[in-house]
Parts: C-alpha cells; structure tokens; sequence
C-alpha cells in the first residue's frame, strides 16, 4: 500500500513555498492597489473564471466581511446583462491566471469606458489583461502540486493568499475594531458576544433567594431546588451576598463539627460583583474570566433581576 500521506507533505511543501515567495513580489503596486480601494467611494467588484471566480467568490466575500463592499461578478453572465450592476465609482479586481481569459478580456473596453480603475491578480507579466490594468499583483508560483503541473493548486492557493493580504491590509487601514466584525456577523458567536446584552439568556424566574439568617439545612435545600449552584442573599430587597456551591464544600471541610449550625451570613461573600441587564454577553465573559467566577448577579438599581452563568456566555 502506498503511503499517500507523504505524497500529502510534498503538496503542502509546494503550496507552502508558493505563498512564501509572493513576498518577493510584492512592489508599490500593493500599497497604491490598498490605497486605491480605501480611496473609493463605490465597491469592489471581484471577476474571474473557473476555479480564479471560486477564489474570487471567497475573496468578495471577505472582503465584505471585514469593512470593504464588495461583490463577486461572473464574466459571462456580466456579458449577459449583470454589467447592470457595475455603478460609478467601483474599482474592479480582476483574477487571470494565464491574463488571457476571454470572458474577462471582452469586459475591458467596457470598464475603460467607464473609467473604471482595474486592479489584476495575475501570473503572467506580459499579458493582455496586465497591460491594461492600472495595478498588478503577481502570483507566479514555479509549480503546481498536481502532479501533471496541470490542476491550479499552488497557483489559486498564493491567489488566495494575495486576496486574504489584500483584505487584511485594508482591515487594517479602516482600523476595523472586533466590534465592526460582529456587526456584519450577527449570526456568529463572535456577533452574539459583542451584540447582545445578557438579558437575552440570564436566569430570572424561580431565584434561589435566602436571608442572611437561613440556616444551613435551608440554604442548603434552596441551594438544590434553585439548580444554578448557588444562593443569593437578601436584605430589604437589595442584594447583600452570595454563596455558591464551591463556598459550600469549603466551608464544610473547615466547619465539619458545627456545619450545621451555620447561618448565610457566617460564610456569605459579601458584596457581589453585579452587572447590568444591557451589559453585553462578551464584557460578562470577560468579567467572569477575570475574576475567576462561573456566575453573576444582574441587578438594576441594587435589586436583584437575574442570574448568567458561564455556560451560558461561552
């Protein structure tokens, strides 16, 4: 049996090696093509054929994602009216191995006519879709990992790369903070964390509430039937302590002799940190993280609104 898992490194090598020497290529042409985009006031419309509008598909797609609209449009069905959606303004990104694709070639007299600036991903120097762009970022790979030299492996992998640097440069010059992300990604964890206020998903019905005179068989009992693993004190309504169920056992290794003839407030945690309702599921996290907690009170105005606990935020 071959082993196919070494055949496996040499694709990854190549592919690896491909990547690395985009750096050597890397001019000027990067920096304006950065500028260029940031400078628009229109989108960024990425073409390209074949497995370059796969890529191409990827990279409209982050570009979007991270602070730069962006649309992926199909050179053929461009030609067949989708030049519609081609406005004033946009910079066009176009994608071209070989810089011979005819399907984006007879798009270029149309984006000259527009005055559109045009920004290649290509790896030919010499080519027709090269001499007509106004910048150029080369992609040259020495080989493929298909063994025929054939298959765009190493080459749509660098094209990758470049679209994912040419993103990140601009992610980078927007200054695009996490919470830019999470607004186009409200779907996400990420999303969620940043965007929504723990009111959404704390406990608030059937608190375990006890006084600070509850004595340990109660405490104990409403600790159980309340399920969160802890108990909350209070005084006139407002919240004066806390004890959790780890507060329990310590106290039960040190006190064994009298532990039932503790009250709440013998070993109560005085003073809880508490949060607000609209604090946000990420900043709850962060808190818990920080302090080392698995859970915190909610409260407005000193009184008691809900429980959230770690599992709930992670």
């Amino acid at each position: 049996m071959q082993n196919h898992a070494n055949y496996a490194k040499e694709v990854f090598k190549i592919e690896a090696q491909a990547i690395q020497q985009l750096s050597d290529y890397l001019d000027n042409n990067f920096n304006q093509a950065v500028e260029l985009i940031l400078s628009t006031t229109g989108k960024l419309i990425v073409i390209g054929m074949g497995k370059s509008g796969l890529i191409g598909r990827k990279m409209a797609a982050t570009f979007s994602s991270t602070g730069t609209p962006s649309f992926f449009l199909h050179p053929a069905e461009a030609f067949h009216g989708d030049l519609g959606m081609v406005a004033k303004n946009d910079v066009l990104l176009a994608i071209s191995k070989s810089g011979e694709t005819s399907e984006i070639l007879q798009l270029i007299p149309f984006f000259k006519k527009q005055q559109l600036p045009i920004i290649a991903i290509c790896a030919a120097v010499n080519s027709t879709l090269v001499k007509n762009a106004d910048y150029f970022l080369n992609v040259l790979v020495n080989q493929e990992a298909c063994p025929l030299d054939l298959a765009p492996t190493a080459s749509s992998t660098a094209t990758l790369a470049m679209g994912d640097a040419l993103a990140m440069a601009l992610m980078k010059a927007r200054g695009f903070q996490r919470a830019d992300f999470a607004q186009f990604h409200p779907g996400g964890s990420l999303g969620k964390k940043l965007l929504t206020a723990v009111e959404t998903v704390m406990h608030q019905k059937d608190l375990p509430i006890i006084s600070n005179k509850t004595e340990m068989e109660a405490l104990i009992n409403t600790m159980t039937k309340g399920k969160l693993g802890l108990v909350i004190i209070q005084e006139n309504q407002k919240i004066i302590g806390i004890i959790t169920d780890g507060d329990l056992r310590r106290i039960m290794r040190k006190k064994q002799s009298d532990f039932f003839q503790l009250k709440a407030k013998d070993f109560m945690t005085k003073n809880p940190i508490t949060i607000t309702p609209s604090t946000t599921i990420k900043a709850a996290e962060t808190l818990m993280v920080k302090h080392k907690i698995t859970s915190l009170l909610i409260a407005e105005a000193d009184s008691l609104v809900g429980v959230v606990q770690i599992y709930q935020v992670a």
